[in-house]
């Protein structure tokens, strides 16, 4: 197991301290109005554009815009199928995996994660044209594979590139064959590695087989260091009980770890009875009782990416304007979200390792054992601002439908993807300049609209590492994450990043 110190930004503006200031950490002149791309249709996600509302003061040059194409498709399932982190991350890389497995073919050095240097084609023929028709078919067999169901929009996104999504060929002389056998071989490495995408581990795509069973109920607390299922609303006027999700997720094969345990920390969770376990759940009321306006927008905009597609979906949306900012061409968009996807993959796998090993409690469940019978002030639910209240009554500041994630606490998820995503864009663009902001727009709140903000709100990221400590931080504000949850996720998210990178040069070094 890993001792790692809390200091894991390896930036001078890190937030490691409780409650540091925003203004404190960040600053910035550009402005990025969103990177969300459209919801309304799969095919509107995944066209060849920049949305007319996004702006950048570096977006001078058009970068090829295919991997982006095809990356926003992925990203519309994620959204539209909701398979929780951990999956998300998987089908992000393996479609990005897929794309440069086929791409390497016609590179003079790179080679493919499968098949090495065994489909390397002919200098004369590493053309764009060639590369285009290649990455496309991988990318199409991959998300073909990943959802089946929704083949025919697939379909579709090749009649729009002219390319023929019944070209089965295993001829690697064309562009199509390279795609199809890199594809092909990519995903039959990927139906075995532990994340049962097939089912055949335990009934049912994703279903789990780690045999986890929770120790204490939505009805009763039997040990407050562990998590605890919730009954929560199911948007309908009834109410559902929580399920692990993804439980499993942790025993999957990653892209450059050794396993999801190679960073496992020493460093346990607080337990109940020490002195940290009653001050991080005192720190959590302390943030609900004053959240400000900026701390809301804050949490609303890390809770799940600006249109659903979850944290890992959210960088891969960083890198969208990264690509945008930097003007990359095809060779470089391929490389950067080849190497961002499989660590982000691999950040989900270490996380949720962490989770099911420790078995964390939540805030939520800290508090009301804590505190049931005991006043505390904290914020009282939509529009009811900070109250005192009996602390089993007490909630996170979330969606009614969420309350608290489905699955325990330790590690931060989110602080772990982010860390592993801000490592890899500091590196790939060789600095960790980054340079967006969001506007969080008067009263259109998901969790109080009509009411919050008052006023637009301006969220500004100056670096990735400023980015990625407040996606952590952002947590704790919520009411669903701890301290230590938070910065050790954030620790270990570079220790992933930095080897996930390591473990990407050599394949595109050769």
């Amino acid at each position: 197991m890993q001792n790692i110190a809390l200091n894991p930004s390896n930036d001078d503006s890190t937030e490691t301290q409780s409650h540091m200031s925003r203004r404190e950490v960040l600053s910035t002149g550009l402005k990025f109005m969103t990177i969300a791309a459209s919801t309304t249709a799969l095919l509107d996600a995944c066209t060849d554009r920049i949305p007319p509302e996004q702006t950048s003061a570096h977006a001078t040059i058009n970068p090829d815009r295919l991997v982006i194409q095809w990356n926003n498709a992925a990203l519309q399932m994620i959204r539209t199928t909701q398979p929780g982190p951990p999956i998300a991350a998987r089908v992000l890389a393996t479609v990005h995996a897929c794309i440069y497995d086929a791409w390497a073919a016609y590179d003079p050095v790179a080679v493919g994660t499968r098949l090495g240097a065994t489909l390397r084609r002919p200098r004369a023929e590493h053309t764009l044209a060639n590369k285009h028709r290649a990455i496309s078919y991988a990318a199409y067999r991959a998300l073909a594979d990943l959802y089946p169901k929704a083949i025919p929009q697939f379909n579709a996104i090749m009649h729009g590139l002219n390319y023929d999504s019944a070209d089965r060929s295993t001829d690697i002389s064309t562009p199509a064959g390279i795609g199809n056998v890199a594809a092909q071989a990519v995903l039959k490495f990927r139906h075995k590695d532990g994340s049962n995408q097939l089912g055949d581990l335990h009934s049912g795509a994703y279903s789990d087989y780690s045999g986890y069973a929770a120790l204490n109920t939505p009805d009763s607390i039997n040990d407050p260091n562990h998590w605890q299922p919730l009954h929560i609303s199911d948007g309908h006027g009834g109410h559902i009980v929580q399920k692990y999700t993804t439980a499993c997720c942790g025993l999957i094969k990653p892209f450059a770890l050794t396993s999801g345990a190679q960073f496992r920390l020493a460093l346990a969770p607080a337990t109940y009875h020490s002195a940290e376990y009653l001050a991080q759940a005192q720190q959590i009321l302390a943030y609900s009782a004053d959240l400000t306006a900026e701390h809301k927008a804050t949490v609303e905009y890390w809770m799940d990416g600006p249109s659903s597609e979850q944290p890992p979906g959210h960088w891969a949306l960083f890198a969208q304007f990264v690509a945008q900012r930097d003007g990359y061409d095809l060779d470089r968009n391929v490389q950067l979200f080849f190497t961002l996807t499989n660590a982000l993959f691999d950040a989900g796998i270490a996380a949720w390792d962490c989770k099911l090993h420790y078995n964390a409690v939540r805030p939520i469940t800290a508090i009301h054992y804590l505190f049931s019978g005991k006043q505390v002030r904290a914020w009282a639910g939509p529009y009811l601002g900070s109250k005192n209240m009996d602390g089993k009554n007490w909630l996170p500041y979330q969606k009614a439908t969420i309350v608290t994630p489905p699955f325990p606490e330790y590690v931060s998820g989110h602080s772990t993807f982010s860390a592993s995503g801000a490592e890899i864009l500091k590196r790939f663009t060789g600095s960790d300049t980054f340079g967006l902001s969001y506007i969080a727009k008067a009263k259109k709140s998901s969790i109080e609209p009509g009411l919050t903000p008052a006023t637009d709100i301006t969220l500004s990221y100056p670096t990735f590492s400023a980015a990625a400590n407040e996606a952590g931080i952002s947590r704790r504000y919520g009411g669903i994450h701890f301290e230590r949850g938070d910065l050790v996720g954030r620790a270990l998210g570079r220790l992933v990043g930095q080897q996930a990178w390591e473990k990407a040069q050599t394949y595109i070094r050769g």
